[in-house]
């Protein structure tokens, strides 16, 4: 059983439009003013998680609960987020070609499981891991231990990790005992092993499995 493990935001969906589209629609819905989209677009920018919600509504005393703007934001950023149709169609390729796929995202179980259901990767996706299922974020091996079982599996050195961040995809991925492939994009860390492949597209990485498995 070949295994490729994918990270979500940024990888195989664009989470930077899709946020920036969300925060601007809550907060016009909502009526807010722009100090509170501005705290949002900052303090968000990487990552939301419920907490950070009842922090926004102490610094700004809204009157609406932590818990309904958590739910309002995720409602957003799942009516924004997209996967590319050639990202779908290279996931189903890979699919046809007897490879697992699973997903390993740092994150609430919540709002990055709402994503990939939004975005049709649910159909194509053997397993999920998110950060907040267990507490624990990647480059934690255990997290991606986790998408494996979640995948009916267990992780192996011929198991791939494909993700843009070199931090938590690729540093994580080689810790886990994976064969990272990076998706250019961030700033490659100079303290860091250079990855095994890298790509500018999460399509390059599915059509490099697919040439490196027939060979």
């Amino acid at each position: 059983m070949r295994l490729a493990l994918f990270d979500l935001d940024g990888t195989l969906v664009d989470r930077r439009s899709a946020f920036a589209e969300a925060v601007a629609d809550l907060t016009r819905t909502h009526g807010y003013g722009p100090d509170v989209e501005h705290w949002m677009l900052t303090h968000l920018a990487d990552r939301g998680c419920p907490e950070d919600f009842a922090r926004l509504r102490e610094v700004f005393n809204l009157d609406e609960s932590a818990a309904g703007l958590w739910r309002a934001y995720i409602d957003r950023m799942t009516a924004a987020v997209t996967c590319r149709p050639a990202v779908l169609d290279s996931l189903a390729r890979l699919r046809d070609a007897s490879w697992t796929v699973g997903v390993v995202t740092n994150g609430p179980s919540d709002i990055q499981r709402a994503k990939i259901h939004a975005t049709g990767l649910a159909d194509l996706v053997d397993g999920i891991a998110a950060s907040g299922d267990i507490d624990v974020r990647k480059p934690d091996p255990r997290l991606f231990e986790l998408a494996a079982a979640r995948c009916g599996t267990q992780l192996s050195r011929d198991d791939w990790m494909i993700g843009d961040d070199p931090e938590n995809d690729i540093a994580g991925g080689y810790k886990a005992g994976l064969q990272p492939i990076w998706v250019r994009g961030m700033t490659w860390p100079d303290d860091l092993a250079v990855p095994h492949h890298s790509v500018d597209d999460v399509t390059q990485a599915i059509d490099y499995l697919l040439t490196h498995s027939a060979g």
